[in-house]
């Protein structure tokens, strides 16, 4: 394989929780924290050095719907145009069993399973391959040793419900820290290196 690393990205609130028991539409807990300095910084860091970006159907269908208008938004902070700019104009891979074909420009769909497909870009091109807050990509990814690098926005809130990225059943890792940030709200930026 190349040089080239798997990053993943994800918000947990302090019980380990990607959204609460709401469903998949109940960010509550994050809301407060999305648009502080700490987490647009954090969101910059995820996506520069990136040059794929790996996402499950239902992400690309809530990013692609939200990000390509604040790229062209002059009144939108500049770290997130920055993002948005760089997820519309990037490679994506879209895991998913239902589309055909993708809706979005500079996106491929692949109804496979993600380690093959993750190792098989690992072995080309350059940059690194983001997986993009997609927690089933991820997971399963994390449960075949392809997570290089996490980047975890851990907010001060205790959801109470709703799915966990880690559970039972993966294999035991170790993993060093190798940048942390505080915000003023008690949100932490954290990101950690798999050691191997």
């Amino acid at each position: 394989m190349t040089d080239r690393i798997v990053t993943a990205n994800l918000a947990l609130t302090l019980d380990g929780r990607y959204h609460g028991p709401g469903g998949r539409g109940d960010f509550g807990a994050f809301a407060p924290y999305v648009a502080t300095d700490t987490a647009r910084d954090h969101m910059t860091r995820i996506w520069e050095n990136a040059t794929t970006a790996v996402l499950g159907r239902v992400n690309a269908e809530g990013f692609m719907g939200y990000w390509p208008s604040v790229a062209d938004d002059e009144g939108a902070d500049p770290r997130d145009r920055g993002y948005a700019r760089w997820l519309v104009t990037t490679e994506k891979v879209v895991f998913s069993t239902t589309l055909a074909e993708a809706p979005w420009e500079r996106t491929r769909v692949v109804n496979a399973p993600a380690a093959d497909t993750v190792a098989a870009l690992k072995r080309a091109g350059d940059g690194e391959i983001l997986v993009n807050s997609s927690a089933s990509v991820i997971t399963s990814l994390l449960s075949v040793d392809l997570v290089d690098r996490l980047y975890l926005m851990i907010v001060p809130e205790i959801a109470g419900g709703g799915p966990r990225l880690l559970d039972d059943g993966l294999p035991g890792t170790r993993w060093t820290l190798t940048r942390q940030e505080a915000g003023e709200s008690g949100e932490l930026a954290m990101i950690y290196d798999r050691a191997r």
